[in-house]
């Protein structure tokens, strides 16, 4: 006789193109041995001509969902049969699980960045104004997390100003886009600075900005988390300034996909931490 979905666990995916970068199956592998559950997560690299195709064979493959990255996530975001509001808001899905035989999506980018910055930073939701660089799918689900939490004053900057006006529009009041040379003017009022782009990351050009304008209860967050101390972190800690690395949104923006697939919810550990930064200084 084979063995039945309770003998051998759930199984869940992360799928890209390409993926073998993902630390997804690093986290989730983690709780699955903490928790003591039978179950796997699995990367599997989806070609874009494949992924119509893989989304729509979830259950006779024997998955119970999964997340979705680059490129699939506004894929994703039609395909489903059903998104959360949180996807909605964002434009893209990076969760899928199923009730019913319908595929639903999720995102949980905002979650993620919120509940990083509650960690690390609590004192964030009291900012009246923040500022967000870069205009990209990661900056609109930074402005749904800071809509939610009440924060009045959003500038987006980006070297286009164009595309920072796209991203503003899809919002109500209180969302401004501005160009690269005008942040220097934003940051006396920038209670909250938060870095989207890939600048600073490992392989792309250091992100400098002069920090010495940024009032001192100020708190500074980058989404990069490799390395964990980028150049803009670096200069915030100098300043004396709160700064929040990225490495928190990866993990917490597991957490709930996790719990819809395996049942249990996770916690976000410094033992799981220290798990992921381990890998980190490899340098994979």
């Amino acid at each position: 006789m084979g063995q039945s979905m309770a003998d051998v666990g759930r199984r869940a995916f992360v799928c890209g193109h390409p993926i073998s970068h993902s630390r997804s199956p690093l986290i989730h592998r983690f709780w699955l041995a903490e928790l003591g559950l039978a179950g796997s997560y699995e990367a599997v690299d989806v070609a874009p001509e494949r992924f119509a195709d893989f989304a729509s064979h979830l259950t006779q493959n024997g998955w119970v969902g999964g997340n979705v990255t680059i490129p699939h996530k506004e894929h994703a975001f039609r395909l489903a049969a059903r998104r959360d509001a949180a996807a909605e808001a964002i434009g893209a899905v990076n969760t899928l699980w199923l009730e019913k035989g319908e595929m639903i999506g999720g995102n949980t980018d905002a979650y993620g960045f919120a509940a990083n910055l509650d960690a690390g930073a609590p004192a964030w939701r009291s900012a009246e104004t923040a500022v967000v660089l870069g205009a990209g799918g990661a900056a609109r689900a930074v402005i749904v997390a800071l809509r939610t939490a009440g924060v009045a004053n959003i500038h987006v900057v980006n070297r286009t100003r164009e595309r920072a006006a796209g991203l503003a529009q899809l919002f109500d009041s209180g969302v401004g886009a501005h160009a690269w040379h005008e942040l220097p003017g934003l940051l006396p009022h920038c209670h909250l600075l938060i870095n989207t782009t890939s600048l600073g990351m490992s392989g792309q050009p250091p992100l400098v900005i002069d920090v010495a304008p940024l009032p001192t209860a100020a708190v500074v967050t980058d989404i990069v988390y490799s390395p964990l101390e980028t150049s803009l972190l670096a200069a915030a800690r100098r300043r004396g300034l709160v700064a929040v690395d990225g490495l928190g949104m990866l993990l917490h923006q597991a957490v709930p996909g996790f719990e819809r697939w395996f049942g249990q919810r996770p916690q976000v550990t410094a033992g799981l931490r220290a798990h992921i930064v381990a890998d980190l200084e490899t340098g994979r």
